[in-house]
């Protein structure tokens, strides 16, 4: 209980607010965003797992061109996904979330400023706008990363996928490499 109230005041809020105030500044330097999911989003997510003594296990990632693009569609078990997939997935990405995170104050700024996007699940038509700029990112040489469930597992199990992320991929010409992702519903 202790530990859970010291993971989320200090490392989840306090060090949020913190590495998305540096996100934001570093933002100013960099057009495309790689300086802010580079260099403080992987390392905030360090900081996040190291702090909630979580250890990460990585297969396959030997197997992944870093110079091609690519729609990483890993599944959802808790918000400690996102910790890992920034962290360890060295590769230039963006992720696609739901319009709503980006109104947090300041971390929703900071991911505005790394180029993540956003989609509107009440507005097909702003979806659709959104799925046209994924494209454009991932033709000008970014990859994504998209949870297909299209939200977390409330009982640990893969949920439907929905076709968006299949979609992006078929517009995209880019390949499709899945993500599985286990044990991060059991962090706390």
């Amino acid at each position: 209980m202790i530990r859970s109230i010291f993971i989320w005041t200090f490392i989840g809020i306090i060090n949020t607010f913190i590495w998305a105030l540096f996100g934001i500044f570093l933002s100013l330097f960099s057009a495309t965003g790689r300086i802010t999911h580079f260099y403080c989003a992987a390392l905030w997510s360090k900081t996040v797992l190291w702090g909630s003594g979580v250890k990460v296990e990585i297969n396959g990632l030997d197997v992944i061109d870093k110079d091609k693009t690519y729609i990483y569609i890993p599944n959802h078990l808790s918000i400690f996904d996102i910790f890992a997939l920034l962290a360890y997935l060295p590769v230039d990405f963006k992720f696609i979330l739901k319009k709503e995170l980006m109104q947090l104050p300041v971390l929703g700024w900071a991911m505005s400023r790394a180029k993540y996007i956003s989609i509107s699940r009440s507005s097909p038509a702003k979806a659709r706008r959104s799925v046209k700029q994924a494209v454009h990112m991932v033709k000008n040489g970014a990859s994504l990363v998209i949870f297909a469930e299209g939200t977390r597992s409330k009982d640990g199990h893969l949920q439907p996928l929905k076709k968006g992320a299949f979609q992006l991929a078929i517009a995209s010409g880019s390949p499709i490499v899945p993500v599985a992702i286990k044990g991060t519903n059991k962090v706390m």
